[in-house]
């Protein structure tokens, strides 16, 4: 059934975005939303910071007029995903940091049954510093470093923990999404426990013109290089954004089939707050940071995807 009033909603706004004119005029502080023209600033930032990520064409029958021909939308790919998100360790209170409102609400469900798991954020939170004049404000700059460690047990971070801070840390088609459920014989590792079959994905950034957001597809595979299910994809999806904050649709840029996307309904005010909660530590966040930071907070819907390399930030 929710599949069903996710295919009408998909419909609905696919009509509503064709109606729905370019915006030209930034808004970014005002409300977080973004330009055409800034989403392409914050992908070449992205690129140039972190070069997993690349521009792409896509299909020519879709190309979009108000996007550069060469620069329609982001792909990373061969991301590694080595485990699923029910092999993740809950505990059972979680905390919503958006209400729902029937379009699915952002849950915090990264709270470990420890007391470690919020420190853990907080130490991360701490390497941070905010240099500058309090009387002239700057632009926030984001200088990257690539974390060469395993990070297989490191926690998924939350945006509510973000918030709370003030504080941010700051890293190549594609396949068929299969109709058939096949059984999953991944496993953690053989009898021995010494291999490890790895999942990959194809994760794409693409503009949505109606919420005027950036907006994130993904596109899985087993360890053998086979589209996964449907049903295997939700393995690795947090089970509070299956269906909801994650729904299956057409890719604006390739042919079918569908893919999953992460719904863009609540990214421009998780956006604004970010940057109101910037602006208080008297610091003028820059809109070419956007996409490094969108992909901190969808870290929460796809906590085992292991697409971030960019682990820290000096603002």
């Amino acid at each position: 059934m929710q599949n069903l009033v996710n295919s009408v909603k998909g419909t609905a706004l696919g009509v509503a975005e064709y109606l729905t004119p370019v915006l030209k005029e930034s808004k970014f502080k005002e409300t977080g939303v973004i330009t055409p023209d800034e989403f392409v600033a914050a992908g070449d930032y992205l690129v140039h910071h972190c070069p997993t990520w690349q521009w792409m064409s896509g299909d020519e029958s879709k190309i979009k007029q108000y996007l550069p021909k060469e620069k329609q939308f982001l792909m990373t790919k061969n991301v590694p995903c080595y485990k699923r998100c029910w092999q993740m360790e809950y505990i059972a209170s979680e905390k919503v940091i958006e209400e729902d409102t029937g379009e699915g609400g952002w849950v915090d469900t990264h709270h470990f049954n420890d007391s470690g798991g919020i420190k853990a954020i907080d130490d991360q939170v701490s390497e941070m510093t905010l240099d500058g004049s309090k009387s002239h404000p700057e632009a926030v700059v984001v200088t990257p470093h690539v974390d060469d460690e395993d990070d297989d047990e490191e926690e998924a971070a939350d945006m509510e923990d973000y918030e709370e801070s003030g504080l941010l840390e700051e890293d190549s088609g594609t396949a068929e999404l299969a109709t058939k459920d096949e059984p999953s014989n991944e496993a953690a590792g053989d009898e021995g426990g010494e291999i490890v079959q790895t999942r990959t994905y194809d994760l794409m950034i693409t503009y949505d013109k109606y919420y005027q957001t950036p907006r994130l597809w993904l596109a899985g595979y087993n360890e053998s290089r086979k589209p996964l299910t449907q049903k295997q994809l939700y393995e690795d999806i947090s089970q509070d954004h299956v269906k909801r904050t994650v729904t299956i649709e057409p890719h604006p840029h390739l042919p079918p089939p569908p893919m999953a996307s992460v719904h863009p309904c609540r990214h421009a005010d998780v956006m604004k707050k970010i940057i109101e909660t910037v602006a208080e530590g008297g610091k003028d966040l820059a809109v070419v940071v956007y996409l490094v930071i969108f992909l901190k907070f969808v870290q929460a819907v796809i906590p085992t995807i292991e697409y971030d390399y960019t682990r820290h930030f000096t603002l």
